[in-house]
């Protein structure tokens, strides 16, 4: 059964969050989703690149130019959560059982070590 506030019981007996569609936050949280897929790539990217620089796949000249487009796409990021009244936080989905989406400030990677490598 589910509440005006959009919770709804779950069989379990817990509460599941619902999405409530409001006409007055349909493109913030169009853009929420958004920005979620984009910090999400990015943060690939980015382990990406570490790696990368670790076994030595890149010259000087492109180590440079990654991370420069890496840290203006941060900047980019942190500059449309300020527009929309947002924060990097709020781009962290909550995947029950499997933890958030993107690691937190001092998390360690999902995936295993903390250059992002699967340990198996």
């Amino acid at each position: 059964m589910c509440e005006p506030t959009g919770v709804c019981a779950r069989p379990d007996g817990g509460a599941a969050e619902r999405l409530a569609l409001d006409p007055d936050t349909v493109e913030r949280d169009l853009v929420r989703l958004v920005l979620t897929v984009v910090e999400l790539l990015r943060q690939l990217m980015e382990r990406t690149a570490i790696h990368r620089v670790d076994v030595g796949d890149l010259s000087e000249e492109q180590e440079e130019r990654v991370g420069m487009t890496l840290m203006l796409l941060q900047d980019r990021m942190s500059e449309l959560c300020g527009r929309y009244g947002l924060t990097m936080d709020d781009l962290n989905l909550d995947l029950g059982p499997l933890g958030s989406l993107l690691p937190r400030a001092g998390d360690e990677p999902v995936l295993g070590g903390p250059s992002g490598q699967s340990g198996g």
